[in-house]
């Protein structure tokens, strides 16, 4: 019975594994035919294998892989077609299959110049950009240029997906030029997408004989070569061909043809760059010309206004260089005060020249100076005290002045003040003194003009010049090649505001009264008087007090300070002067140094500004 029932059983078994058999062939031989497609689509387009892999993807199940690769924007395949024109124009034809994932654009850039030199670009211009699309893509074209870049962005009104196909076509210029002997066309056809690129192809057709061609893709400065490149039998048409391709890379073709199959040449453009901004041209070369023949003449306009001064400085100085007396009283050359001296000089009321119009009105009798005790008050200071004396004989500037010294804040009057008193306080009269000092020269007739208003004018003008200048140079360097008449402006403005210090021009009396005055100080300087032994001692005294606001004003205080303290001590019992009085035991042998140290600290009290 077993044995009956054995052949049974392995019939069974047999019956029970040939659907186990089945399944697995069936397997194998699903994979083996997705393997063998997937080879076949490698091998299909070179290049190109990873195309087909994805392609497989749906093959082995593998779904959600390829609903992450979809998710992401790529060009699938851009082919170009470059026909060579007889001026070397040529027209690309650009057919673009994208795939969009919820994109409205896309955009190419394409390498439109190169830095030929430091001041120029050799130049490729795309134009005439048209573009169309037979399954509803992008059409709408629009370009923008920045540097040696321009992209092209051809958009849709609404979102799209899937794989659309876009065809540009557009006008290139400049990509031919003259190579030795014969001609070359280098272009980077390809490239510039902000995405990857699975497959690329550019066919030229350059309807001459081509005698050589080359390819390089990836980076612009990179040297790789191109997957593919071939020409056809006719040796007029040249095809290039490149694999994958990541974002921002290019492939670049290089097409050969004899000398004079095209006769373009390159197109340069000059390149704007702080160097050629600045750059010698006809324009700027005309502007600096210009300034040089402006500051020329401004020369030789003050070597006429100050030369003439020079030249009767030196003819009449010795004029005035003699004891400025008339029998034995003190006369100055010209009535020239000392207050007028500074002005006269240097076309500037300066504050010495105000601390000397204090000396000359304690001298002439109408203040008397009081030099207080230090060792009682702790500190050097001095007291002014107004004498009654007739104002007739002072000049507008010298009553203001005194005026001033003399009145409260409150405008009430005052017969004394201290010197450390007008610290802070004196600060915006002194400006009053000093304005009316200008005016007083001009009434004298020695200026035409206010020395200071001319000067300010003169200054003002080259400061706002200059002021235009930096503004002009750095708008001109942004925009142009003019910067240096910018430049130029700007020197121009410099130079006139310096040059403006020295504007003011004094009249011919002016100059002549000048001549005396150097002429007086070159007598001082010396410090040679004679002395008349028909003066009495206090004679001396007065005579030689006259002389110190002069010396003041031309920095001589020590040397005539000297004098006048010989001619005091020389005098019996004279332990002061009639105009400046120390303290208790205090004599003449001191008044040197008193002198001295009245003056600087005048000048430093009375242009004092306090602080709010």
């Amino acid at each position: 019975m077993l044995g009956r029932l054995r052949p049974l059983v392995a019939s069974l078994a047999v019956v029970a594994l040939i659907p186990l058999t089945a399944g697995t062939a069936s397997a194998s031989g699903t994979a083996a035919g997705s393997a063998s497609g997937t080879a076949a689509g490698s091998a299909s387009v070179p290049g190109a294998g990873s195309v087909p892999a994805a392609g497989s993807a749906p093959a082995t199940g593998s779904a959600p892989a390829t609903g992450r690769r979809a998710a992401a924007e790529r060009v699938i395949k851009d082919e170009v077609t470059l026909k060579v024109g007889p001026d070397g124009v040529t027209h690309a034809r650009e057919s673009i299959v994208y795939e969009f994932a919820g994109g409205r654009e896309l955009r190419r850039t394409f390498v439109t110049g190169t830095h030929d030199s430091i001041t120029r670009d050799r130049v490729y211009k795309v134009e005439n950009v048209k573009a169309s699309s037979p399954d509803g893509g992008p059409t709408r074209v629009s370009t923008s240029t920045t540097d040696t870049r321009t992209t092209v962005k051809v958009a849709a009104d609404a979102r799209l997906t899937g794989r659309k196909t876009v065809v540009l076509e557009y006008d290139v210029s400049g990509i031919v030029a003259p190579m030795g002997a014969a001609e070359e066309l280098r272009w980077t056809a390809l490239g510039g997408w902000r995405v990857p690129m699975d497959e690329a192809r550019v066919v030229v057709d350059a309807g001459a004989m081509i005698r050589n061609i080359n390819c390089f893709a990836g980076p612009l400065e990179g040297s790789t070569g191109c997957t593919q490149f071939f020409t056809d039998h006719t040796k007029t048409r040249a095809e290039f061909r490149q694999g994958q391709m990541l974002a921002d890379e290019y492939v670049t073709v290089v097409v050969g043809f004899p000398a004079g199959t095209t006769n373009a040449q390159p197109v340069y453009e000059r390149r704007h760059t702080v160097a050629t901004a600045f750059s010698v041209n006809g324009v700027t070369g005309s502007a600096l010309g210009g300034l040089l023949l402006l500051l020329l003449g401004g020369v030789a306009a003050l070597y006429l206004l100050r030369g003439r001064d020079a030249r009767v400085v030196a003819q009449k100085a010795a004029e005035g260089d003699h004891a400025p007396l008339a029998g034995s009283e003190f006369e100055p050359p010209d009535g020239v005060r000392p207050g007028q001296i500074g002005t006269l000089i240097d076309e500037q009321a300066d504050v010495i020249d105000v601390t000397a119009t204090i000396v000359d009105l304690a001298v002439r009798g109408y203040l008397l100076i009081d030099e207080e005790d230090r060792e009682v008050t702790g500190r050097l200071d001095w007291e002014l005290q107004q004498l009654d004396r007739p104002s007739d004989d002072l000049l507008p500037y010298e009553r203001l002045l005194l005026d001033s010294l003399f009145t409260e804040a409150d405008g009430s009057p005052r017969l004394a003040v201290k010197l450390s008193a007008l610290g802070g306080t004196f600060a915006t009269r002194l400006a009053k003194v000093r304005a009316a000092m200008y005016d007083d020269v001009v009434a004298q007739g020695w200026f035409a003009r206010r020395p200071d208003t001319v000067r300010s004018r003169w200054t003002i003008a080259g400061f706002v010049l200059t002021g235009l200048g930096v503004v002009g140079t750095i708008l001109l360097a942004f925009f142009t090649d003019l910067a240096l008449v910018g430049l130029a402006v700007i020197i121009a403005g410099a130079a006139l505001a310096y040059g403006g210090q020295y504007m003011p021009a004094k009249t011919a009396r002016g100059a002549t009264v000048l001549a005396h005055t150097i002429g007086f100080r070159a007598f001082l300087e010396r410090g040679e008087i004679a002395e008349d032994d028909e003066l009495g001692a206090r004679q001396r005294i007065a005579l030689f007090s006259r002389f110190l606001p002069y010396a003041v004003v031309f920095d001589l205080v020590p040397k005539w300070a000297k004098t006048v303290e010989n001619a005091g001590e020389r005098a019996k019992g004279a332990d002061n002067l009639y105009w400046y009085e120390g303290p208790a035991e205090w004599d003449l042998s001191k008044f040197a140094e008193s002198m001295r140290a009245f003056t600087l600290t005048t000048s430093g009290s009375i242009s004092q500004s306090r602080g709010l």
